[in-house]
């Protein structure tokens, strides 16, 4: 069998890498993706190895490039990805990397926090700015009430002396005091509540929606916010007022006394916001500037970052020789690969100016080598299929190359319509012809991902569905009058069968096949479209698929079990053809494929004269396994002879196996 029948020869190797070059040597073997190594050094635990510290370095990198890549997609700035991958960073071009990323790393880390406290400073003027507006028509409302004389008090509960019109907070020596500043809106009904209950009523609680909606830095939610003026009288209360404030993360801005100090500070905000507006647009230029500038770097750097990261974790699982000069390794490694192994441990020992280079020895080895199957674009997904349910083992016979037919086809047996199948192949073929595009691009969506990976295994699917549809002549759940149908309805009035009385007594009708005329003989392609029109269509179409899946799934069944065959072949194991392959056989034969031969004796036997006394194969075929070969008419002459040998024979083979 070729190499896509059974997976591939492996041999064990041993590397021996000098300690200058050994780097170059590695980097070379990974691109080639030719080996898998073998750990040399099982007893030392991970932070106890040699390339530990490069490892740390290499980790710092990765933990700066999440950085760089997070405000890169927080600015929703597109990474280009290089054409061709780069491969690992040389060890002395480490460092300039390294530098670049904690410079770049610096330098966005200060822009970024600059830009954050503009943004905060902006956001408070903004706030300010509003309370002031909006405590400007609180107060304004509020005169206009005390205008009005007794009919308004503003703290009702409080008695006032009718000689001199105070009351007894102020002859107290209280002050009036005010607290304002912006809640969210959620938050407006409990802090009311709370403000009544703790304060006693000695507060008057004003407040007003925002109109614009303001975003919250902390959070990056856009929220409603509200304005609120607290009045109230003395000190106590003040401070009481102040904690509920903190309690619910009010943000409070100092009160103006009269309207000329508000009017000062309002013109005071405008110029703030406008230049604190223009110093943040020039800080998201310069960021941006610097981003772009990044990103067109980035994809580069996490690909060497990751490749050089693989390498120094390799280079962990080898051994030095006694005078440390030599690096040991070994590999599994294909047997047809082994002159591309050296081809490469040469290339890398050019690359890194050995002055010894490193070469390779087969040695013997006893252990069960790991599987290696090779796949294309094409196979990849239905192997990935074939692997959810295992790995097979080393040298045996894969099935991966068989499902590209039994999968789509057994799919399309239970999805049989030209419709959806011509659906699609089409929106498959759509993603293999621009396939180039779309591996360019590669998109973040894992939805997306999954169907394109496997958009062959969707083109075949969707060509089966063409042919099984056309065989269920099944379009949209619609049937196709292609070749006309054989069921004639003039031949039951021509032979006087059916007349106008017949049609009127009747609401429903049978085509009588027994009658010359009626039935001219098989559809060319499929199923005859007229059964889209019949009372009985379940009934026919299901019993017409059950027995076609019985038949398909036993083939299939069959076949698996002969390409066993192959194994015990290659494996000079021949005691097992006779003790697993044939009794298994025998057993699937004698019971599903002698129910196989029913459905085929059936449809051959019996015409359409004799249709009724044909007895059913389900009753027989569970009678055979009862034993009761006397309770239903026999299919054929001597089939409880057959029966009862059958399970006599299956009987002992099963006491023989316990």
């Amino acid at each position: 069998m070729g190499s896509g029948f059974r997976s591939e020869e492996m041999c064990l190797a041993q590397l021996f890498l000098q300690s200058g070059s050994a780097y170059d040597c590695i980097s070379e073997l990974g691109e080639m993706g030719l080996v898998e190594f073998r750990d040399l050094n099982p007893s030392v635990s991970s932070f106890q190895r040699r390339f530990v510290s490069e490892i740390k370095r290499c980790e710092e990198m990765e933990r700066i490039l999440g950085y760089l890549l997070r405000e890169i997609k927080k600015a929703n700035i597109a990474v280009p990805e290089a054409e061709v991958p780069p491969v690992a960073p040389a060890p002395k071009n480490v460092l300039e990397i390294m530098e670049q990323l904690q410079r770049l790393e610096v330098e966005l880390s200060e822009v970024a926090k600059n830009k954050e406290k503009l943004q905060r400073n902006l956001l408070e003027l903004t706030e300010y700015t509003h309370m002031l507006r909006i405590t400007h028509t609180f107060m304004h409302s509020r005169s206009r009430h005390e205008a009005l004389g007794p009919q308004y008090e503003e703290f009702p509960s409080l008695d006032t002396e009718s000689v001199t019109g105070c009351t007894g907070m102020q002859r107290l020596g209280a002050k009036l005091g005010f607290i304002s500043g912006l809640i969210q809106r959620v938050k407006v009904e409990a802090f009311e509540r709370m403000l009544w209950r703790v304060c006693k009523g000695y507060t008057i609680l004003s407040y007003a929606e925002v109109d614009e909606s303001l975003v919250d830095l902390d959070t990056g939610e856009i929220n409603k916010n509200v304005v609120i003026l607290i009045s109230f009288w003395g000190d106590q209360i003040g401070q009481k007022v102040q904690k509920i404030c903190d309690c619910y993360h009010c943000h409070l801005y100092p009160h103006p006394e009269t309207d000329e100090e508000r009017a000062d500070v309002m013109d005071s905000l405008r110029t703030r916001i406008q230049d604190l507006q223009n110093v943040l647009h020039r800080t998201e230029d310069y960021l941006k500037q610097v981003l772009h500038k990044a990103s067109e770097s980035a994809h580069s750097w996490v690909l060497q970052v990751k490749k050089m990261k693989a390498i120094y974790h390799i280079l962990n699982l080898c051994s030095f020789d006694v005078t440390n000069k030599c690096l040991i390794a070994e590999v599994w490694c294909p047997v047809s690969d082994l002159a591309n192994l050296r081809r490469a441990l040469e290339e890398g020992s050019r690359k890194g100016d050995a002055t010894v280079p490193s070469f390779v020895n087969r040695i013997p080895s006893s252990d069960t080598p790991p599987t290696l199957l090779r796949s294309n674009k094409f196979t990849s997904g239905f192997q990935s299929i074939v692997e959810a349910y295992g790995v097979g083992d080393y040298r045996e016979a894969s099935p991966a190359p068989y499902t590209i037919i039994t999968f789509p086809f057994l799919f399309a047996v239970m999805f049989g319509d030209v419709g959806h199948g011509a659906v699609m192949t089409l929106c498959a073929l759509w993603m293999v012809l621009t396939e180039k595009d779309h591996t360019r691009r590669r998109p973040g969506n894992e939805i997306w991902t999954t169907f394109f990976d496997g958009r062959y295994i969707i083109l075949m699917m969707g060509l089966f569905s063409l042919y099984t549809g056309l065989i269920y002549n099944d379009c949209f759940s619609k049937s196709l009058n292609i070749f006309g149908s054989a069921w004639s309805v003039k031949a039951m009035f021509t032979e006087q069968e059916w007349s106008n009385e017949t049609l009127q007594m009747n609401t429903l009708l049978t085509l009588n096949p027994n009658v010359s005329g009626v039935f001219s003989g098989p559809y060319p392609l499929g199923i005859d479209p007229i059964w889209n029109m019949a009372v009985n269509r379940l009934s026919f179409l299901n019993s017409y698929k059950m027995k076609m899946s019985v038949i398909i799934g036993v083939i299939h069944m069959s076949f698996g079990v002969v390409l066993s065959v192959f194994n015990h072949l290659h494996f000079r194991q021949k005691f097992k053809i006779y003790l697993v392959f044939l009794p298994e056989l025998l057993f699937l034969l004698c019971l599903f494929g002698y129910l196989v031969f029913m459905i085929f004796y059936k449809w051959l036997a019996f015409s359409v004269q004799d249709s009724r006394l044909a007895p059913s194969i389900l009753i027989h075929f569970i009678d055979m396994f009862l034993m009761q070969g006397n309770a239903s008419t026999p299919l054929y002459p001597g089939q409880v002879c057959v029966c009862l040998c059958v399970c006599v024979h299956m009987c002992g083979r099963t006491s023989q196996s316990a």
